[in-house]
């Protein structure tokens, strides 16, 4: 965690209304790249080591099913409408046609990171592991 006081959501929710413009995958980790600030800050990333779960008009995907990479691209360019960061549902960002979900399940579980999110003007920042916020239900 970055910056004076972890707020449970706020640095999630900052990504409402920003837009999607890119998907990466990477060996094993997916970054999302969302409109930077107005104060050319470029992209903000969400950095996901642990690959989220995809909807995408009502069909459930996961890294491992067939079409999961189409439905996070179909996802570009649209705006988030809406994020959850809560523990047992982990992380959630919504769009007007589908959602991410973040959760690794125990058995899923690798790593120390899950997701980290960066990129803003401000620097703020924030790094999600197993056992800490929002997944405490995995410690």
């Amino acid at each position: 965690m970055s910056g004076r006081g972890y707020v449970p959501g706020e640095l999630l929710g900052r990504l409402v209304g920003r837009r999607l413009n890119a998907v990466v995958f990477s060996m094993d980790v997916v970054m999302l790249w969302f409109d930077g600030d107005e104060r050319g800050s470029g992209n903000v990333t969400l950095h996901c080591d642990y690959p989220p779960e995809v909807e995408y008009r009502g069909v459930r995907r996961r890294e491992r099913d067939a079409g999961y990479a189409d439905a996070l691209r179909r996802l570009i360019p649209e705006e988030v409408t809406g994020t959850v960061e809560k523990t047992g549902t982990g992380l959630v960002v919504r769009f007007a046609s589908g959602r991410l979900v973040i959760h690794p399940s125990r058995e899923e579980r690798w790593g120390y990171e899950i997701a980290t999110l960066s990129g803003f003007a401000d620097r703020s920042w924030m790094c999600w592991r197993p056992g800490e916020d929002g997944f405490e239900d995995l410690a």
